[in-house]
């Protein structure tokens, strides 16, 4: 009986690898599903050892997204049209003009027709191919429906990109503000204040307190700014690199949760990828077990994602899908719950999960003008308090000194 490699990913994310004996590469991947994972290749041993190099050689670099979804897209116009996948490959390569697209579209082509998946061949260019993408378009090999899977590919990442260009669109202003006001605070501390502090030299510790601090802060940066910059730059690196430890993410995900209004925006934000990836794949006649699986490392957020997790065991054990996201109320409200519970009974669930994307869509959209919207006179406030701030207390050694004179 044949053995065969596997790589995989679990549940938390952290990859995995084994090597398994089966009658056949269908029954190997039966297999590593039955384990709860998510597999990216599994291949019979020796075929496994021929790609390696290949592997390694090809993973380099990484193909712009516009390229990537054209690829998708022509692949999927030619495979419906009938083209075997090997032909389809060579037609894309030869209108491919980018070098690295070229070099990867071609590696992909000899994986193929060297006897290689097509989802494993694309699961060597993880920079180009995500691995719920990979597992998407191995999902479409095994049920026959590869081009269908294509299509939807480029269909939700285009929808992704404009999504995230909403985002990113809507903290372009409140960015802008921040930075000025920065920007302004340190031209006050550093230019506007010591013209004055020469001038408060004679009132020694009759200063007030507020001018006083001041004045202290603004030698302390004339001063120490060197040392002040690069104890921020150290800072800032510590919290990045925690950030990227797998407890650091989870901390900052929770916080960004708890975070009024803004938790909410960021769920949503999940609860839309989530529910277009999975409409997607059921629609494409994926199994709601590993189409569960698949969208739910499209959420982005591991704390949500640990919710789906236990959702996919329960749905695995025989409750109804309604039932097992009705147990997270944080990333499924109970409105969300109803309307995902009437869309199994009619069976009309992929559709239905696919509508209510576009719907949450919209409505997010619609918070993330409410949030810049109240974050631009927020923002202004906070600029303005500073400032004047820093205004009165350079003042207030004046007044005082009017109110002597008098």
């Amino acid at each position: 009986m044949p053995v065969f490699a596997y790589k995989a990913i679990d549940k938390k994310g952290q990859p995995s690898a084994g090597t398994l004996t089966a009658d056949s590469r269908a029954a190997a991947l039966e297999m590593v599903l039955k384990q709860g994972i998510t597999p990216l290749t599994v291949q019979e041993q020796a075929a496994a050892a021929a790609n390696a190099p290949v592997k390694v050689a090809a993973s380099v670099g990484r193909v712009p997204q516009a390229m990537v979804d054209a690829f998708l897209r022509e692949l999927a116009n030619l495979l419906s049209a009938g083209v075997p996948l090997s032909r389809a490959l060579n037609i894309v390569i030869r209108e491919a003009h980018h070098p690295e697209a070229r070099a990867q579209w071609t590696a992909v082509h000899d994986a193929v027709v060297g006897g290689t998946s097509f989802a494993d061949a694309l699961a060597r260019f993880p920079k180009s191919f995500p691995d719920v993408y990979v597992a998407m378009v191995r999902a479409g090999e095994a049920g026959g429906f590869l081009e269908v899977v294509l299509t939807q590919i480029s269909e939700f990442r285009d929808r992704e990109a404009d999504l995230k260009g909403k985002v990113k669109a809507a903290l372009i202003y409140p960015s802008v503000l921040a930075t000025l006001a920065v920007c302004v605070v340190i031209f006050l501390l550093t230019y506007f204040i010591p013209r004055f502090s020469g001038i408060f030299k004679d009132f020694g510790g009759n200063l007030p307190w507020l001018t006083q601090m001041i004045v202290a802060a603004s030698d302390a940066i004339l001063k120490h700014g060197l040392i002040v910059l690069i104890a921020f730059v150290l800072a800032f690196m510590l919290i990045r690199r925690g950030l990227q430890t797998e407890s650091g993410k989870r901390t900052l995900e929770k916080l960004m949760l708890r975070t009024p209004m803004l938790g909410t925006v960021v769920a949503r934000f999940a609860l839309i990828r989530f529910f277009r990836m999975l409409g997607t794949l059921v629609g494409a006649g994926v199994g709601l077990i590993a189409a569960l699986r698949v969208a739910k490392e499209s959420i982005g957020n591991q704390i949500l994602t640990d919710t789906v997790s236990r959702a996919v065991e329960e749905v695995q054990s025989g409750a109804s899908l309604s039932a097992s996201i009705g147990k997270s109320p944080v990333l499924f409200p109970p409105s969300v719950v109803e309307m995902v519970a009437v869309a199994e009974e009619t069976g009309r669930l992929d559709k239905e999960l696919v509508r209510m994307s576009v719907a949450f869509e919209v409505d997010l959209d619609r918070r993330l003008r409410m949030l810049v919207a109240l974050a631009e006179p927020l923002l202004l406030f906070v600029m303005a308090a500073i400032i004047g701030t820093i205004v009165v207390g350079m003042l207030l050694p004046i007044f005082e000194l009017q109110e002597l004179i008098k």
